[in-house]
């Protein structure tokens, strides 16, 4: 249950019912224009403040435009890349569709130029195979860095787009 910026857990012990407080991690808040924005907490693979990945479409595991990433995210959704038609049509040959929009999911389907918060172990597979999209070091969580190194990143780095978070 959430009240306020703390959220509140049951715990059973005993037949005794404790309640457990810890803030809640959404730092959003509204830009002079209205939009939704976040202030990360989070590191990127740069060691600065992760910065926003794409809010139009909204990406990231949390839908907050950002790369973060938690306990429930088990896909580890930390690269922020921009999508090409080859790394569109590789993944769909993966089984993961990333084209089809899928409401349920508050996921738009994604076409070339779009930029998304892509899972690092895919990202990996695609580098291996040829297909890499391009990736944001700004945008790009430091959990990456467990998965792919900061060398074939660079590699595949292009600068950050204002555009993308306004």
């Amino acid at each position: 249950m959430k009240i306020g910026s703390l959220v509140l857990f049951p715990l059973l012990i005993g037949g005794l019912c404790l309640l457990l407080f810890t803030s809640s991690s959404d730092n959003s808040m509204a830009s002079p224009n209205g939009t939704p924005t976040h202030i990360s907490q989070s590191k990127n693979v740069l060691g600065e403040t992760l910065q926003c990945c794409c809010t139009n479409p909204l990406t990231g595991f949390y839908r907050n435009g950002h790369c973060e990433t938690g306990r429930d995210d088990r896909g580890t959704h930390v690269v922020c890349a921009q999508m090409t038609e080859e790394f569109l049509t590789f993944t769909r040959s993966r089984g993961n569709d990333l084209s089809t929009p899928r409401p349920e999911y508050r996921f738009p389907g994604l076409q070339p130029g779009d930029k998304w918060c892509l899972c690092a172990l895919r990202w990996r597979e695609a580098n291996a195979a040829g297909y890499a999209p391009p990736v944001v070091l700004e945008s790009t969580h430091e959990k990456a860095l467990e998965f792919v190194g900061m060398a074939e990143l660079k590699r595949h780095a292009i600068a950050r787009s204002a555009e993308d978070c306004e």
